[in-house]
């Protein structure tokens, strides 16, 4: 049986300042040792064979910070989007004190368009509580200028067919670090949840969910991990 963890990131200095995000590459805040060594704990228990994350600094910051609590691996950040970071950052695999680290755009944050930068209660005071939430949580809506979770979902799904499945299916354990909206496309996939329950699935900062996949499609458990 394979396992895969999903954590959310862990909190970062805009989420603090409660702004929207989206694709602006933000730092983490000073996080707590002890949050971040437990949920490394959490996850370590298992051998990880590989972690999928995206380019913003607040995952991968989030990563690196996981690694510093497994002993003797760091990360190998091998990029899986076309372009020179790919086709230069190419290696022959030397020893296997490296966690392999696959980042890909496609698990980026929604990109949240002229709402990126604002502050969200101003909005909320600006086009209402009700449209606000919808924009954040709902699959269709999209915000102003940005991409609604349909499309977070088209870009970020292919990777788990294209990559993740095929980890699980040679029983391997994989973690994916990355932003709430790729999370969310994620877990709709993998759960089968309808468009309209969507907007009631919502994941805190450092938030770690773990499946137990008896098949690569199917999962048999789900938890919430609390750190």
């Amino acid at each position: 049986m394979s396992k895969l963890f999903l954590l959310r990131h862990f909190k970062s200095q805009w989420n603090l300042e409660n702004r929207f995000t989206g694709w602006v590459d933000v730092p983490l805040i000073k996080t707590n040792p002890r949050n971040v060594e437990a949920t490394a704990k959490k996850i370590f228990r298992r051998r990880i064979s590989a972690i999928y994350s995206s380019p913003l600094f607040r995952n991968q910051d989030s990563v690196a910070k996981l690694l510093e609590y497994l002993p003797g691996k760091y990360p190998i950040f091998i990029h899986l989007d076309k372009g020179k970071m790919k086709r230069w950052g190419h290696f022959a695999e030397i020893n296997k004190k490296y966690m392999p680290v696959y980042i890909t755009e496609r698990l980026n944050e929604r990109y949240y368009g002229d709402l990126q930068g604002e502050n969200k209660a101003k909005m909320m005071k600006k086009y209402g509580k009700e449209q606000v939430h919808l924009w954040r949580r709902g699959f269709l809506n999209t915000p102003p200028g940005g991409e609604n979770l349909r499309k977070t979902y088209r870009r970020a799904v292919p990777v788990y067919r294209k990559y993740i499945i095929k980890d699980l299916k040679k029983g391997r354990n994989v973690l994916v670090v990355a932003s709430h909206n790729s999370l969310r496309a994620l877990i709709k996939y993998i759960e089968k949840i309808p468009n309209k329950d969507i907007i009631d699935v919502e994941l805190d900062y450092g938030s770690l969910l773990e499946y137990d996949f008896s098949k690569p499609w199917l999962p048999k458990n789900k938890y919430f991990a609390k750190v």
